[in-house]
């Protein structure tokens, strides 16, 4: 890591890449709802609903840039975000009221005690925190060099002293001092559920907005007569997250998932909720498609006989860069599609294709990030016979 002058570093009040204004969050969010709604308003989608994040303290996951100066032969670390528009340009962050409050409370401790330590300031890097809504905290030291059992030792008094977790990551290493994950607890249609949620793999960024979502969809298939003889798929399940709550509403599940991580989690969360009824494949999307439409075998769906399934209903939830066509000609098969979107553009151009089929039955914008463009969509298609 270079040495850089303090003078380098900008003083702000403001986050960066947000328009940070609390006293105006619904008008923020009135615009960003109506960017949205004019966006899809082609497709003869019902009333939209709109879900506010709360204006502090709600994102649980964080990560920032550690900055080294050195003045009269005194080192010091900052935490550093920088804006899209100056990348190189550090700003020095003090403040990061967006956070939950377990980051908040321990973002300043924790690096008095990184100032505090040589071995624990040498060649950090960045620093990253990972929270649950019951107040666990994960608290990830990137480093510029291998790690020793000098820095464990100071590692290991430090997560003693905050009470969090502490895990050390250099090239080639990573070093868990007392574990990797937190686990969260999300209510949903009068159920409690228990996620376990790893390091260093995706988990949802505002808990107040996910737990909306979840609940969105539930209400959706809890109002309606269930047909035990119905199965569903979801297609990016990530650890579990919608498929757990929705599992209830069917016969029996399978949820699809490239990163062998998030499908490990998604099958341990199973055992902690007690459900049975999920199947969890590590399948890309596309591969998920090739299956179900014969077109190849797969080893590791050696255990499941789709032919003795019932799909009607699949939820997807891509990428920003939205389905492929063949993966929108594979999900348009269903009489049911929930389609959770982080970007309501590639959701527009995916509607195009699929409301030749389908017709749009609910619609709802939630603000999982806000002071920033970005909106997270959700949309529930029904076939049109």
């Amino acid at each position: 890591m270079e040495n850089h002058e303090s003078s380098d570093i900008v003083e702000a009040i403001a986050i960066p890449s947000l328009d940070f204004a609390p006293q105006h969050y619904e008008e923020q969010l009135a615009i960003k709802a109506a960017k949205v709604s004019d966006l899809l308003s082609p497709f003869d989608s019902p009333p939209m609903a709109i879900f506010a994040s709360p204006r502090l303290h709600f994102r649980m996951r964080a990560e920032f840039r550690i900055w080294h100066t050195i003045n009269d032969d005194v080192r010091e670390c900052f935490y550093v975000m920088f804006e899209r528009s100056a990348p190189k340009t550090p700003i020095r962050i003090t403040q990061f009221p967006i956070a939950c409050q377990p980051i908040c409370n321990t973002m300043e401790p924790l690096l008095t005690a990184i100032n505090a330590s040589d071995i624990l300031a040498k060649k950090l890097f960045q620093v990253e925190f990972l929270a649950s809504s019951t107040g666990q905290l994960v608290v990830t030291l990137i480093y510029h060099r291998q790690l020793d059992e000098e820095w464990a030792t100071l590692a290991k008094a430090l997560e003693i002293e905050l009470d969090i977790s502490i895990i050390g990551r250099a090239r080639k290493q990573k070093i868990v001092l007392s574990r990797d994950f937190i686990i969260e607890k999300i209510s949903v249609d009068g159920r409690y559920y228990q996620y376990e949620q790893k390091e260093n793999s995706f988990s949802q960024p505002n808990a107040h907005i996910n737990q909306a979502m979840l609940e969105w969809v539930a209400a959706y298939f809890a109002v309606r007569d269930n047909n035990t003889n119905e199965d569903f798929i979801e297609l990016y399940c990530g650890n579990g997250n919608f498929t757990l709550p929705l599992a209830k509403f069917f016969r029996r599940s399978i949820g699809t998932e490239i990163s062998k991580t998030s499908i490990a989690s998604a099958q341990r969360n199973c055992e902690i909720n007690d459900i049975d009824s999920i199947d969890f494949v590590r399948l890309s999307g596309e591969e998920t498609a090739c299956a179900m439409r014969k077109e190849r075998e797969f080893r590791r769906l050696r255990h499941i006989d789709l032919d003795s399934y019932n799909f009607t209903t699949v939820l997807v939830d891509p990428p920003r860069a939205g389905l492929d066509e063949k993966t929108l000609q594979f999900i348009a098969r269903f009489q049911t599609i929930i389609y959770i979107s982080c970007n309501p553009t590639t959701l527009a151009n995916n509607l195009t294709s699929l409301t030749q089929t389908h017709r749009i039955d609910k619609f709802a914008a939630f603000d999982q990030f806000p002071y920033s463009e970005h909106c997270e969509c959700g949309v529930i298609l029904k076939r049109t016979e």
